[in-house]
């Protein structure tokens, strides 16, 4: 199994998946027969190096690093970078294009989009019948205060795009909100309102990957948000019925086979959907529960390339 990777080469994933890809390739190497059929060949690329032609009489040809892309077996997207709205749009449309030419695409296109949405990813979120906070989204200030002050005046203010609990707030004065909300819209952003939820200290991370799913809770004992990028501790966490089902529910509804699934327990027994991040990372949760991530992944990648999904799956 041919894959590009799309992130940079030192990327600790990156790394993590060369790792598990000469592990497993070791394993097979003496094999008689297949054994070479079945190794991985990873290779980093980075989202600059998609191009396509298109036109004349012949399909469209992908190129993925200046190589047919054809010659890939699959993409693994292990980097969203920053990019003007049309290259961006250009990013997830090649990949389209490579997905419906009969190439794999973890995850797929359409669901990175929704998920790094996160106003696009709630409502996927409720209209799957999930549990989620209150949340109100606007553009101007005048409805943000209003939406602030029937949140209680206390609420979180997160940016529409982005991860790891950056660009995130807890408004509770009202000068320092209306401030806040002055500030964003001035540089044309959305402001996406969330209630504060009274929580037990922790959330929990579940990363699913195809049926296989793993969970650990991020406690912090001194911040109300806990993400491990923020010095939140990570330990393992039964996963309840419940909780299983809340997460595949959730996977399901923004299209995404491997997925990280935040879940906020709260104080008053509510267990609410906060998002889905359809570039997971899964360093913490390795190390928490001793598993090998990367070749999970990898065996998940390789199962799909050997049973694709009906194209009506992907569209």
């Amino acid at each position: 199994m041919r894959v590009a990777v799309l992130s940079s080469p030192e990327s600790w994933y990156f790394r993590d998946l060369l790792r598990a890809a000469a592990e497993h390739n070791k394993k097979i190497e003496g094999q008689k027969k297949g054994g070479q059929e079945n190794a991985y060949q990873l290779e980093a690329l980075a989202f600059r190096d998609l191009a396509c032609w298109v036109g004349g009489e012949t399909p469209p040809c992908i190129q993925a690093g200046g190589a047919d892309a054809a010659t890939f077996d699959a993409v693994l997207v292990r980097s969203m970078p920053p990019g003007s709205l049309e290259q961006v749009i250009f990013r997830m449309d090649v990949l389209g294009a490579f997905e419906r030419g009969g190439g794999i695409v973890m995850n797929p296109p359409r669901a990175m989009e929704i998920a790094i949405d996160k106003y696009l990813a709630l409502l996927r979120l409720q209209a799957a019948g999930l549990p989620t906070p209150r949340t109100f989204v606007c553009q101007s200030v005048e409805a943000a205060m209003q939406a602030w002050r029937s949140l209680g005046n206390d609420a979180v203010l997160k940016p529409i795009f982005g991860g790891e609990g950056n660009g995130i707030t807890r408004l509770t004065d009202e000068a320092l909100t209306h401030r806040a909300f002055k500030m964003l819209t001035q540089n044309g952003a959305v402001l996406y309102l969330q209630e504060f939820i009274d929580h037990l200290g922790y959330d929990i991370r579940i990363l699913l990957i195809g049926e296989k799913a793993f969970a650990m809770r991020r406690r912090h004992p001194t911040d109300w948000r806990t993400n491990l990028s923020r010095g939140a501790k990570a330990e393992a966490c039964p996963l309840d019925d419940e909780l299983l089902q809340l997460a595949r529910r959730a996977g399901a509804a923004i299209g995404a086979p491997v997925a990280g699934v935040d879940i906020l327990p709260s104080r008053d027994g509510r267990r609410l959907l906060l998002e889905v991040n359809a570039v997971p990372g899964w360093k913490g949760l390795s190390r928490v529960l001793n598993i090998d991530i990367a070749a999970e992944v990898l065996a998940h990648l390789q199962q799909c390339v050997d049973h694709p999904a009906p194209l009506e799956f992907m569209l």
